[in-house]
């Protein structure tokens, strides 16, 4: 029997005056054995606790079991069996009539006693300037849509700063922009980079070797990176930011931000990051910023020039002028059609070049697979001008405004003809959108799309000038004086 540690220091004590231990016993009304027990007691260091030992069910099909999970050490770490499988078989094969629950603690208490000498994880030491990468997804509203936001996210483990940028994926373009934004907000390059090869940096093949993509190795090449990419399954080896990925979605993405671009959204959760670093580091029991004041000194400059994150593809226009990247079509413009043009992939635009380096085409970069081409209807409207025919049948009828699209459709095909050619010619002088705004407010007040109001009024939309008023002067008579014979459009 155990009793309390403060009696057996009295029975000591008692014992040491010489008492009898019948004395002692009397005394503190303990058994004589007990007394006998801890008055000749040579060690009195503290002991473990000791183990009960119980009985199990599992008792008779532990050899078994042992027998199986030894067998593993020899096999692939995703071939191995688990508690699960191992409570199938058991039932399956030996009538074990036991939980599932009594199965997996054994298991787990047999891995955890049998583990290698190499099992579990070295702490690391990261000098200032050093920094990781990784990505996080999070929900965002961009131009009021929801989508999932592929957050670039950056730590500095010697001061544990973090930064995020917000980018519509996770491939090579993008993975460049983000990091471009981050190094020109924090103003200066890392030395060391630890990123994941599961990213679109680049790629580890079947023997373990690193294959960088051709935009990244530009890149770090541009900014004179050290590069290190992490071992398959060690995730330990960039602990610090896959601690800030979790942190920054609890933080900054909570409720869910919102911005017109990606571009916008990333100056915001660069900002918000600079006001998280006023909290104490965990370990150094210190302001963040005051740590990553070493990391800011051993930053490398900037490089004189900001590298252009880009992939050039040469392809080839089908009939319709269209070019596919990505498996999505894009429309360079059908005059293009059966000619080579450049394409300049970027991480949010595509940009379409002829034989002479002139800027043909500039679209919206789209993730996915998109059912519909993707096209600027700028592009479109010189042709539809000569063919107006093809109006109501063609793809860039959703891009027009209802109430254009409608006066389009009941015009008669003298009056189609002359509107699709102001609208082409507005589309070339301002652009695709203030072209739409200038029609708009022309059939809003029951004008026709005359080429001298529609290109007027683009410019000054494009221009930023919404101060059109309603007393825009019809111009109809100088297109009259100008092409006599011409019945206003």
């Amino acid at each position: 029997m155990t009793i309390p540690m403060s009696q057996q220091q009295d029975i000591r004590r008692l014992d040491a005056k010489g008492l009898p231990h019948a004395e002692i016993a009397r005394r503190l009304g303990v058994d004589r054995g007990t007394v006998a027990k801890y008055a000749g007691m040579e060690d009195c260091s503290p002991k473990p606790p000791a183990r009960r030992g119980v009985k199990s069910i599992l008792d008779e099909y532990k050899p078994i079991v042992d027998g199986w999970l030894e067998a593993d050490r020899l096999m692939p770490g995703k071939q191995r069996h688990t508690a699960r499988r191992v409570h199938d078989r058991l039932v399956a094969e030996h009538g074990f009539t036991g939980s599932y629950s009594t199965v997996l603690r054994y298991v787990d208490e047999w891995r955890a006693a049998n583990r290698e000498p190499s099992d579990g994880y070295v702490e690391l030491e990261w000098t200032p300037g050093s920094m990781q990468m990784d990505f996080g997804l999070a929900k965002a509203r961009i131009a009021g849509e929801w989508v999932d936001d592929h957050c670039l996210v950056v730590t500095f483990p010697h001061s544990n700063k973090r930064y995020a940028a917000s980018l519509p994926a996770e491939n090579a373009e993008c993975i460049c922009e983000g990091l471009t934004a981050i190094f020109e907000h924090i103003g200066g390059v890392p030395h060391t980079l630890v990123i994941d090869n599961a990213s679109g940096a680049g790629h580890r093949d079947s023997k373990g070797n690193v294959t960088m993509s051709r935009v990244f190795e530009a890149f770090v090449s541009h900014h004179r990176l050290d590069v290190r990419f992490c071992n398959p399954y060690s995730g330990n080896e960039k602990g610090s930011v896959e601690n800030a990925v979790g942190f920054l979605r609890r933080n900054l993405m909570v409720p869910p931000m919102a911005a017109e671009t990606h571009e916008q959204l990333t100056r915001l959760m660069l900002a918000k990051c600079d006001g998280l670093g006023r909290s104490v580091h965990y370990r150094a029991l210190v302001p963040v910023d005051d740590l990553f004041s070493d990391d800011l000194k051993a930053l490398r400059p900037l490089p004189s020039c900001r590298f252009d994150a880009v992939r050039w593809e040469t392809r080839k226009a089908d009939k319709y002028g269209c070019v596919e990247i990505d498996s999505n079509r894009y429309q360079v413009g059908p005059a293009l059609h059966g000619r080579r043009v450049d394409v300049a992939v970027r991480a949010t635009s595509v940009t379409v070049k002829d034989k002479d380096g002139r800027t043909v085409a500039e679209l919206s970069r789209v993730y996915g697979r998109s059912p519909r081409t993707i096209q600027d209807p700028a592009t479109v409207f010189p042709l539809l001008a000569r063919k107006p025919g093809a109006w109501r049948d063609c793809s860039i009828r959703p891009d027009v405004p209802d109430d254009v699209r409608e006066r389009l459709d009941q015009a008669d095909d003298k009056t189609l003809k002359a509107s699709l050619k102001a609208i082409a010619g507005a589309c070339e002088a301002a652009g695709f959108e203030p072209a739409m705004r200038a029609a708009s407010h022309l059939v809003d007040r029951g004008w026709p799309l005359a080429e001298a109001d529609m290109a007027i009024l683009a410019r000054r939309f494009a221009d930023g000038d919404a101060d059109h008023g309603g007393d825009l002067p019809d111009l109809g008579s100088y297109d009259r004086f100008n092409r006599p014979g011409e019945e206003d459009a």
